[in-house]
């Protein structure tokens, strides 16, 4: 785990970089620009931040994550005046070789195989665990996100933005908490930490789900996204594994997605039980069977866009709702046995 307490440099970022007007990308929380490192000629993705606690939480985060293969690398970190405001400018390893998705549907090289999925998998999974070892929840697991280094075949898988990522405490930290009691904690909530890593659990789920068929678990047959009554579908788990995309597909895999997708957050799979399955931790033996996956990508044209919306929108639906599960306050408390009980001693 990368504990180490890092500073940003307060040295001009100019000292060291050249930046460029190219965007590669726009993160929740800022743009990210091309730069090119003086000394080596190395170019780098940079991520400006306007400074504030929550940008500050972002690039703690992601700095103490930095160290997996599978998650973009920070270089540097400088706390300069950029553009007349007091800015975070986050260095990163740039990443060439575009999304997840994208690499799939450009795909020229036959059919994609359950195989190449689980090894998807697999990557992605190395992440998360290394994440929620570390006690960081990312909360914006989703396509976008997931990004190669370069075009090349043997490209690595990485995620990346950190912009919703939060420190997770355990269990016994939120319980122990002087004000706050156990009493009123159902068995199913299990703190805020088992939540946040468990949204990241049902995104892998989704992310899974696509990568096996080329569309997601929650939307439509008639491919039109169903945004009022999506909530309540996640909630229900409605779902199925329509034919004839997934009559191939293996019953470990569908059981998998089943762990990752239940409706009940404190059942659902953690990351080491997901990274225990056979089916992802020997990749290299899941059957070879080609998918629907490449073509129905391909098809989707425009309809990707509403995928990608739905996933954003359903992942923030799910803040929010962690967010607001607090134990309460013996003090803020309305259980009416607690009440009859603060009547007799205050009699």
């Amino acid at each position: 785990m990368n504990n180490i307490a890092r500073t940003p440099k307060t040295t001009p970022i100019t000292d060291d970089y050249d930046i460029s007007n190219t965007v590669l990308g726009l993160g929740i929380n800022g743009k990210v620009v091309e730069c090119k490192e003086k000394r080596t000629g190395v170019k780098r993705a940079l991520k400006v931040l306007h400074d504030s606690a929550k940008a500050r939480r972002e690039v703690e985060l992601h700095w103490r994550a930095s160290g997996c293969i599978h998650i973009v690398e920070i270089i540097d970190v400088y706390d300069n005046t950029y553009a007349g405001k007091r800015c975070l400018l986050v260095v990163m390893e740039c990443m060439d070789g575009g999304e997840l998705f994208q690499r799939i549907q450009d795909n020229r090289e036959g059919a994609f195989t359950e195989r190449q999925a689980a090894e998807i998998m697999h990557s992605i999974c190395v992440a998360v665990r290394h994440l929620h070892d570390s006690d960081i929840a990312h909360r914006d697991i989703k396509p976008e996100n997931l990004l190669y280094t370069s075009m090349e075949p043997n490209a690595i898988l990485k995620l990346t933005d950190f912009g919703f990522a939060k420190e997770t405490l355990s269990q016994t930290d939120t319980l122990q908490t002087p004000c706050y009691t156990p009493y009123y904690v159902a068995p199913e909530v299990l703190g805020p930490e088992k939540y946040d890593k468990s949204c990241d659990i049902w995104s892998l789920g989704v992310v899974m789900y696509i990568l096996l068929c080329g569309f997601p678990p929650f939307y439509s047959n008639h491919g039109l996204a169903i945004s009022p009554g999506m909530k309540k579908r996640i909630r229900l788990g409605q779902y199925d594994f329509p034919e004839p995309e997934w009559s191939n597909v293996s019953a470990e895999a569908k059981n998998l997605i089943r762990g990752m997708l239940s409706v009940d957050p404190a059942k659902r799979l953690t990351i080491h039980q997901v990274m225990s399955s056979p089916w992802v931790r020997q990749y290299t033996q899941v059957p070879q069977t080609p998918l629907y996956t490449h073509a129905l990508l391909r098809d989707a044209g425009e309809a990707w866009a509403d995928v990608q919306d739905e996933m954003t929108r359903s992942l923030a639906t799910m803040r929010v709702d962690y967010d607001q599960v607090q134990i309460k306050a013996l003090e803020q408390s309305n259980n009416s046995l607690l009440n009859k009980r603060r009547n007799k001693v205050g009699a």
